[in-house]
């Protein structure tokens, strides 16, 4: 059998399988808490080797999508908690997700006349979804040096947050335009001081992030998502290179649980951080305009990657190793039920007999 079923440690965490979950939106939190369809959802997918959750915003201000759960008081961390136990009943292993979506975003979303923050004041270009329809995209307010410092903190306290909920570890989400990419960036970070200018300047907050969040919990329990070259939400890296070795490099020290690579299209880019990384490499492989599928594997198999993120064919079904592994027939995922609503496109896709 292929050695995707294997097991793996990331970390000090055992997994079962080298098969994980992607972290995907689903907009299905109520007021910042997730619920008892939430935990049916992970723990239907507890099979996987590893779940990653959705995003989950550390701080108040660092929403930036609405229906999504956050971990940053009492109520949220107990609300998780069912969740996890729930996937621990499963035998199953799950990190959260730490999301702040930065400038993505938009002030009817926040409470108390707050707005959206980012390294500099530059505008995505685009809409956003909110509950009062397609809003554009408004300036970040920039962070002053105190705020970002404050930002970290809260990177920190929710990663404390997270493990108190039950959760094996924490993912830092430093990609697809968010708040820790939008520092990676050069046309986001337009920043002089010691926040900006250069590629050790611009790896400067992942760094202090990743090393706060490891300082609270654990660095065998944090792990690092990038997107080195990803366009979404009007990022522009012409190139990515330096900044990435440079973050690659000052975090290996750091010894990490994992690296997560989602890529845009660059697997020399990929080899070359993997060589540089010392820990386990998670890989969301670049597969065009179709979901990552079976065929990926082999990524495992040729030691590009040491485990393979699935994203769709998770959603859709929620015992993919197992029809992975025998070559059962995959469900289709429904992009009409991907955000918001409820069992629909969640909790129903069926399993195996």
């Amino acid at each position: 059998m292929s050695i995707a079923f294997d097991p793996i440690s990331v970390g000090n965490t055992k997994l079962a399988n080298r098969v994980v979950m992607a972290p995907m939106t689903r907009s299905r939190a109520r007021d910042g808490l997730v619920t008892e369809l939430t935990a049916r959802y992970y723990s239907q997918r507890a099979s996987a080797g590893l779940i990653i959750t959705e995003g989950i915003q550390p701080s108040v201000i660092g929403q930036g999508y609405p229906f999504t759960p956050g971990l940053h008081n009492a109520e949220q961390v107990a609300a998780w908690r069912g969740v996890t136990d729930a996937v621990h009943a499963a035998d199953g292993k799950i990190f959260a997700q730490l999301l702040h979506t930065g400038r993505i975003g938009h002030p009817v979303l926040l409470p108390d006349g707050l707005v959206p923050v980012a390294p500099s004041p530059v505008a995505a270009r685009g809409q956003l979804f909110t509950p009062n329809g397609p809003k554009d995209f408004v300036t970040p307010r920039e962070l002053t040096e105190t705020e970002i410092e404050q930002t970290v903190a809260d990177f920190a306290s929710a990663a404390r947050n997270a493990v108190e909920a039950g959760f094996d570890g924490v993912e830092v989400h430093g990609a697809n335009g968010y708040l820790i990419h939008q520092f990676l960036a050069p046309n986001t970070n337009l920043r002089t001081d010691g926040w900006g200018g250069s590629a050790s300047g611009r790896a400067r907050f992942a760094v202090e992030v990743l090393s706060a969040v490891a300082g609270a919990i654990g660095s065998d329990r944090t792990g690092l998502r990038i997107s080195p070259g990803m366009p979404t939400n009007d990022m522009h890296e012409p190139d990515p290179r330096p900044v990435y070795e440079e973050l690659v490099r000052r975090t290996a020290a750091l010894d990490l649980a994992y690296l997560h690579v989602m890529e845009a299209g660059n697997r020399e880019l990929t080899r070359a951080l993997r060589q540089r990384f010392p820990g386990a490499l998670i890989l969301n492989p670049h597969t065009g305009d179709r979901p990552t599928g079976p065929e990926e594997l082999d990524l495992i198999h040729d030691g590009t990657a040491d485990l393979i993120a699935f994203g769709q064919l998770f959603l859709a079904n929620p015992d993919l190793p197992r029809r992975l592994a025998t070559g059962a027939p995959l469900n289709a995922a429904d992009p009409a039920t991907f955000y918001g609503g409820g069992a629909e496109g969640y909790t129903d896709y069926p399993a195996l007999p």
